[in-house]
C-alpha cells in the first residue's frame, strides 16, 4: 500500500473523470501488471488507492476505533446499505446527524447496495412492480 506522503511525490494525473460526488485521477499505472496508483475525490475525504478498506457492516468496525484507523492512515470504510437499513436503522442514524456523524469518521465512506442480500434472501422477497 502507498502512504499519503508517496502520494505527495506523484505528479500530475495522467488521465482522470470527474462527476458530482466523485473526481478520480489516476497519477502512476505499471506497465508490467496494469496496477495504478491514484487519487479519488470524495465529498467527505480524498483517498488514495491502491487502499485497505476495512468492512464496517452496521456501522462499526469490530476490535478497532476510528480514531486508530486515523492513525493507520485508512481512508475509506465500507458498509452495507441492507444491514445499515436493518440495524442501526434509518431513524436512529438520521437522529445521529447521518453515517458520518454515527461513526465518528470525517473521511471516505463506500455504502454498496445491499444487492447481494436481495438475491442471497430472494426467497424472503416480496418483489411487485414497484421493486423489492
Amino acid at each position: 500500500m502507498t502512504t499519503t506522503d508517496e502520494f505527495a511525490q506523484l505528479g500530475a494525473p495522467l488521465e482522470s473523470s470527474s462527476s458530482p460526488a466523485l473526481k478520480f485521477e489516476v497519477l502512476a499505472k505499471c506497465s508490467t501488471t496494469k496496477a495504478r496508483a491514484s487519487r479519488m475525490h470524495l465529498p467527505h475525504y480524498t483517498a488514495h488507492t491502491p487502499m485497505f478498506m476495512p468492512v464496517g457492516t452496521m456501522g462499526t468496525i469490530k476490535g478497532i476505533t476510528t480514531a486508530q484507523l486515523r492513525t493507520l492512515d485508512c481512508h475509506v470504510i465500507l458498509g452495507n446499505t441492507y444491514h445499515l437499513g436493518s440495524q442501526p436503522g434509518p431513524e436512529l442514524l438520521e437522529k445521529a446527524g447521518g453515517l458520518h456523524k454515527f461513526m465518528a469518521w470525517d473521511r471516505g465512506l463506500l455504502t454498496d447496495s445491499g444487492g447481494f442480500q436481495m438475491v442471497s434472501l430472494l426467497k424472503l422477497a416480496n418483489i411487485t412492480e414497484d421493486g423489492v
